[in-house]
């Protein structure tokens, strides 16, 4: 029983040392085809740009002439205005005239004013006169009334129109704003993105350089190609030299923590979080290797890459958000026991802790991948470092 766990027990270190790796082959040409559809992507951007300038300059334009209409329609409301005041006064001062010739012509204060006045000739032609003063001062009243009310009137629905179409071109304006606002956001949006992808350019660019000056054919798998000549050199310089140690099993990265958050895969969580009760916990590597990059990410996480060779092939393990780095450089080869930073919270990071991602490939220079591939090439971490929900040991 005791012999039958044994090659149990030693055949699943076989199988975790020889775990596959992403054999899906990765050559020049896919870098330089990642460059033209980066390239292209990045042209797409910076065109979706200009026409939205374009079109957020022409709501400035019709924003500037809805404004200037507002401001012309409130001078036509103030000169109505002023209008419709100016006809009030001509009332006052026609209903006064109006009064002071009454008064001359009246002969008394009663309600037969008119009459009176009529009937108070000396004779007929007096009286036929008197008849024709009562008649045009009524028609007068009558007409002068009539006319400036229809005048103060009509005024009055100009102002309301005028007040209707100030509050249409308001209503106008404020829907061009927000029209004007969400493209800039969309042209913002689009900015944000662009960094990355001028990046993944840039990367992509490197890798094209740095494989063909190591060698590799346009087809060759530059995995393969890359293991082949650093193996080569090895073995013609009798030393390990620049090489990658070969790795002798595998460890949790800190001393005691907890999971805080599991891998996703692909479109998901891309690796395991991990976090502990002292926040700023020494991290060290899952396994030998060589420090592949040490900086910081896009998003400002102090980051550390290291590469490993498994089973004969390289696999890459990341170590991000720390708050500080060891006494490591690029290219120094390392053991589970060379600290390589303490545990932090730089970056998109909402808590200190770190996130632990494992790769077939990198994106870097000398990573073997373009970044689409590398988004697809991550390894559940559990698949070579045992993981308990807890622990307090490596």
């Amino acid at each position: 029983m005791k012999k039958l766990k044994k090659i149990l027990i030693l055949l699943l270190i076989v199988s975790l040392v020889a775990l596959p790796i992403d054999t899906k082959a990765k050559t020049i040409s896919e870098f330089e085809q990642e460059v033209a559809t980066y390239t292209k992507q990045l042209q797409e951007k910076k065109d979706k740009i200009a026409k939205n300038d374009a079109e957020v300059a022409e709501i400035k334009k019709k924003i500037a002439n809805i404004e200037a209409q507002i401001a012309q329609a409130q001078e036509e409301i103030e000169q109505l205005q002023r209008e419709i005041d100016e006809s009030n006064r001509e009332i006052e001062k026609k209903t006064e005239e109006s009064k002071k010739i009454m008064e001359y012509y009246q002969i008394s204060n009663g309600e037969n004013a008119y009459l009176e006045y009529a009937f108070g000739a000396n004779d007929i032609t007096d009286m036929i006169y008197r008849m024709s003063i009562v008649e045009q001062l009524t028609e007068y009243n009558d007409k002068i009334m009539k006319e400036l009310k229809a005048l103060i009137e009509k005024k009055e629905r100009q102002q309301e129109e005028l007040e209707q179409k100030k509050r249409e071109l308001k209503k106008l304006e404020e829907e061009l704003e927000e029209e004007k606002e969400r493209i800039n956001a969309e042209s913002n949006a689009i900015r944000e993105t662009m960094p990355a992808l001028e990046e993944q350019i840039k990367s992509a660019q490197s890798n094209v350089k740095y494989y063909k000056n190591l060698g590799c054919g346009n087809t060759e798998d530059i995995q393969a190609c890359q293991y082949r000549i650093e193996q080569a050199k090895k073995a013609s310089s009798g030393s390990s030299g620049g090489s990658v140690p070969s790795t002798n099993g595998f460890y949790r990265p800190i001393e005691y923590g907890y999971i805080t958050q599991w891998y996703g895969g692909y479109g998901g969580h891309m690796g395991v979080d991990i976090s502990s009760s002292n926040k700023t916990i020494a991290i060290y590597p899952i396994a030998n290797g060589q420090i592949f990059f040490r900086g910081y990410d896009t998003y400002g996480a102090l980051v550390v890459k290291i590469r490993h060779n498994v089973g004969g092939g390289y696999i890459y393990s990341t170590y991000a958000h720390m708050s500080s780095f060891g006494p490591i450089s690029v290219g120094q080869n390392v053991t589970p026991e060379t600290r390589i930073g303490n545990m932090g919270s730089t970056g998109w990071s909402t808590g200190p802790h770190l996130h632990l991602e494992i790769t077939s490939c990198d994106w870097n220079r000398g990573g073997g991948c373009t970044w689409a591939q590398y988004q697809r090439s991550t390894i559940n971490p559990t698949r070579y470092v045992s993981f308990p929900s807890s622990w307090n040991n490596r």
